[in-house]
C-alpha cells in the first residue's frame, strides 16, 4: 500500500504537520503533534479505522485518496530457498518426520 497523506493534505493547501493537526482538531480528532508528524513523515504500519475516518473528514477525501494499492509480485519478495505452496511451481514432495524414539512405533498420547 502507498500512503498518500501529504498529497491529500496538499489538495487542501496543508503543507506542515502543525497545519494538519489544526485540520484534525476542526473535526474533533486530537492526536499529539508527534503522532501527526509520524503520519506525515512515514507510512504507518497500522491505522485504526476510526482514525482513518477522521483523517478523511479533516481532509475532505476518501480512503482511496489516502491509500493506494500497489501490486506485489509474490515471487520477487520470496527469499531464496523458501518453500512454495503445493502446485505453485511443480509438484512438492512431503518430507517424512522421524519419530522421537527412533525404531519402534509411536506411543499413544496420555489419557
Amino acid at each position: 500500500m502507498k500512503w498518500n497523506l501529504r498529497w491529500a493534505a496538499a489538495r487542501r493547501d496543508i503543507w506542515r504537520p502543525t497545519q494538519l493537526q489544526a485540520a484534525f482538531q476542526e473535526v474533533g480528532f486530537n492526536p499529539s503533534l508527534s503522532k501527526v508528524a509520524a503520519l506525515w513523515a512515514n507510512q504507518p504500519v497500522t491505522v485504526r479505522l476510526e482514525d482513518l475516518d477522521k483523517i478523511c473528514a479533516a481532509l475532505n477525501c476518501t480512503v482511496a485518496d489516502l491509500l493506494e494499492a500497489e501490486p506485489v509480485d509474490a515471487a520477487e519478495h520470496r527469499p531464496h530457498g523458501e518453500q512454495r505452496a503445493v502446485g505453485e511451481s511443480g509438484p512438492a514432495q512431503p518430507v517424512p518426520r522421524r519419530s522421537g524414539g527412533g525404531s519402534g512405533p509411536r506411543s499413544l498420547p496420555p489419557n
